[in-house]
């Protein structure tokens, strides 16, 4: 029985060497994970590039939309005239809601803020004076059959091949349709 536990120590001390010996990682070892990362990366980079893309084109194209069904909800509710006023400056376009307060006097909704069209994408605004009117019924009084929507092109997209423009357009019920589509 007096051997036994000497035995034991130098298991476990020959166990500790060959576990010290093993800690760590080669330099062959990181330079093949990271070449593999690497080459991972150049892959993915466009498809990563593109969703990117996809997704702020798609937010944009979603802030107007919502912002014109805010506008008719807001006219409905509250029965004045509301709009929506796009406005095209040096630094892109601009939209906003604005309230009719007292006949041709429209000031801007309270609460609402000023928001901006990135300008690396293409917008084509047609609506009559550019803005969209909802009546107090939630219809567009300023309707016109062809002056009735607003595109948003995202070039870089396009030089994909991808689906690059979000069209918008409302009608005169007051109904909005949103659509995905590729330019020629």
């Amino acid at each position: 029985m007096g051997f036994f536990p000497l035995k034991k120590h130098k298991m476990s001390v020959n166990r500790d060497k060959l576990l010290a010996s093993k800690k760590g990682f080669t330099a062959l070892e990181i330079i093949i994970v990271v070449g593999i990362i690497g080459a991972m990366a150049l892959i993915f980079y466009p498809n990563i590039m593109t969703s990117l893309e996809k997704r702020e084109l798609e937010n944009t194209a979603r802030d107007v939309l919502s912002t014109l069904q805010r506008a008719k909800i807001q006219a409905v509710k509250t029965k004045l005239n509301h709009r929506i006023r796009f406005v095209n400056r040096a630094s892109g376009w601009f939209f906003f809601i604005e309230r009719e307060d007292n006949p041709t006097q429209w000031n801007l909704m309270h609460g609402f803020v000023e928001k901006i069209i990135s300008p690396k994408f293409n917008v084509n605004v047609n609506f009559p004076n550019q803005t969209v009117v909802f009546s107090s019924l939630g219809l567009i009084s300023n309707f016109t059959s062809g002056q009735n929507s607003i595109t948003i092109e995202s070039p870089k997209l396009g030089s994909y091949n991808q689906p690059d423009q979000r069209n918008i357009y409302v009608f005169a019920g007051g109904s909005i349709q949103y659509i995905t589509s590729q330019s020629d």
